[in-house]
């Protein structure tokens, strides 16, 4: 067997595989002499069915798949040994695999095309120069979540008139005109009043009641397309297309009666006597929304991170191999104008891997199986606390973590998860990081920009 590379740019490449029958007539000898043993056909005793016949009926799907075991374990031998930074899988060429025939030919040669990661360096240090954004927790802040913890814990009620902090249950109905539309759309859903955007609509459901009908425009509801589409039991995509008025009967209202602030809500939140008064619960509150507004600045500082890299490095793919990779990779069909449409967005991501990989690499970043079974336990202690179980038990919770970690998707998450904040410490000490207090209404002006 011989392996060539035939370099067509700094990002392209073809490798070639020539195959003589000494490569796999051996393997396949053992898969009839195999076969012969089992085989049970009509004349012939088990094990005596003559190996010319054997080979007439098996042999040439048998050195099929021989070739393609040794094509996929010799390919990614080459790949390794030569050390080649290859993205996506070597992509066989189509009108290779025509022109073979498999009935008559001994030795074969297979050709691939392979896309190749650029070749770039990255000096770091304090030349690179960011905002970190440190999040000032107003009162207005924690009262807010003291209110929502209330409601989360409430309970619920069906008054008969609806007031402005209320939620309205019914039908929506698609209009033609002033008509049904015949088979439009109908959906049983919510509208939570404090939401809708259009104030004119918002003011006309507060005081409904259980049978009144509304005629709305289902994008004034809310803000977000998402919720739109679901209230409707449509997609965004078909949302988007969608012109209709429609019709809301109001079937049910809805109030949250918010829980007393006291002893047994505090319980509920931080597990038994955890917190032992309301100026104890509002301080345990801002303690959390301080941890949630840090986690939000170190997302923008690394968005603004990736933003200098990316524009900095101006890195170059293989387009047009990795388009045809996505199509052949992917587990569902997928179009070529799908693939355009959404290339851009998993190009700049790809590029950003590539970057971060290498300042991990620079950076000697390592993240440790002990530390992630420690960081497992940490985050199961957590969940049970709040659920008031005790979490003393040091050998059972390192027993339930490496449980956790059997599950391949869940491991995967949680050392993204420790390579993250390694790197945020790395970001936060190698470059120049200039801090700015801001109030959260501030933050999110400069995030929506």
């Amino acid at each position: 067997m011989n392996i060539t590379q035939e370099k067509i740019d700094d990002l392209n490449a073809v490798i070639k595989v020539n195959v003589t029958e000494a490569d796999y007539k051996d393997k396949v000898d053992v898969v009839l002499k195999d076969y012969r043993k089992k085989a049970s056909i009509p004349g012939f005793r088990k094990g005596h069915v003559p190996m010319g016949m054997v080979k007439k009926m098996m042999g040439t799907n048998a050195m099929v798949d021989e070739i393609n075991k040794i094509l996929s374990e010799e390919l990614q031998k080459y790949l390794t040994t030569e050390k080649l930074d290859v993205l996506g899988n070597p992509l066989p060429k189509l009108e290779d695999q025509a022109s073979i025939d498999w009935e008559n030919q001994k030795d074969f040669e297979f050709r691939y095309d392979v896309g190749l990661a650029p070749s770039f360096d990255i000096s770091v240090g304090d030349k690179f120069k960011f905002d970190f954004y440190k999040i000032k927790v107003d009162k207005k802040d924690i009262d807010k979540q003291v209110s929502d913890i209330a409601k989360r814990y409430g309970k619920m009620s069906n008054p008969d008139v609806a007031e402005a902090t209320d939620m309205l249950y019914g039908k929506f109905e698609e209009l033609d005109g002033d008509n049904l539309k015949e088979e439009g759309i109908s959906n049983s859903s919510i509208i939570v009043i404090e939401s809708v955007t259009d104030k004119k609509l918002q003011k006309e459901l507060i005081g409904s009641k259980s049978g009144d009908i509304v005629e709305l425009d289902p994008k004034k509801i809310s803000e977000h397309e998402g919720d739109q589409a679901t209230a409707l039991g449509i997609t965004p995509a078909e949302l988007k297309s969608l012109k209709s008025k429609f019709r809301f009967t109001v079937e049910k209202i809805n109030r949250v009666e918010p829980a007393d602030i006291n002893q047994e809500l505090f319980d509920k939140v931080f597990g038994p006597n955890a917190v032992k008064s309301e100026d104890e619960f509002r301080a345990k509150i801002e303690e959390q929304v301080s941890m949630s507004l840090v986690t939000e600045s170190d997302r923008k500082l690394k968005a603004d991170i990736q933003t200098e890299f990316l524009d900095k490095l101006k890195l170059s793919l293989p387009d047009s191999f990795l388009k045809r990779w996505i199509q052949a990779s992917n587990e569902k069909p997928v179009t070529p104008e799908q693939i355009e449409e959404e290339y851009d967005q998993y190009s700049k991501g790809l590029k950003w891997q590539l970057i971060e990989n290498k300042l991990i690499e620079k950076n000697e970043v390592k993240v440790s199986h002990e530390e992630v079974v420690e960081h497992t336990k940490g985050l199961l202690a957590q969940q049970m606390a709040s659920m008031g179980m005790p979490t003393n038990n040091d050998e059972e919770l390192t027993e339930t973590a490496n449980r956790v970690l059997q599950n391949q998707e869940e491991a995967k998450n949680i050392y993204m998860m420790m390579y993250d904040q390694k790197m945020m410490d790395v970001y936060k000490t190698t470059f120049k990081i200039k801090e700015k207090e801001v109030s959260y209404d501030e933050f999110v002006k400069i995030v929506s920009k």
